[in-house]
């Protein structure tokens, strides 16, 4: 898609001149609790709304379902994974309970302000630590 010839693109508040913008947060220090399958969704849900997103579909993956003998029990594996799409791209949430870490990328050809989704996601997952990255993508 051209974003400069595209008037139907910029109806979706596409950046013009790149495709598009991703924030990667690295959260530590969080609060395990919140690293349910509920939790995350309504985290999806909050954060779209605050970053002016339009929600598709959201899978899974984690150990809910799996027989105990199957369950992940490495620091690096044991949490809940999650894919929310969204209309111009997708946010991904990796999430390790033993290690307390959130790991979210939000990456959409719509432009959002990256300090609000930081600061709700800190403060969603409790975290102590957040280690922010923002990238053009061009």
């Amino acid at each position: 898609m051209n974003v400069d010839d595209n008037s139907e693109g910029k109806d979706l508040g596409l950046i013009p001149g790149q495709y598009g913008i991703e924030l990667i947060l690295d959260l530590h220090g969080c609060d395990a609790a919140k690293f349910t399958r509920d939790s995350i969704t309504e985290y999806f849900e909050r954060l779209c709304v605050l970053i002016d997103m339009q929600r598709e579909d959201l899978h899974f993956w984690d150990d809910e379902g799996v027989s105990e003998e199957d369950k992940q029990t490495s620091p690096h594996t044991q949490g809940t994974s999650a894919v929310q799409f969204i209309l111009t791209s997708s946010i991904v949430i990796h999430t390790l309970d033993q290690l307390r870490a959130v790991y979210i990328n939000i990456f959409s050809c719509k432009a959002y302000d990256p300090k609000v989704a930081e600061q709700f996601s800190v403060e969603w997952f409790g975290a102590t630590d957040c280690s922010a990255r923002f990238l053009d993508r061009v």
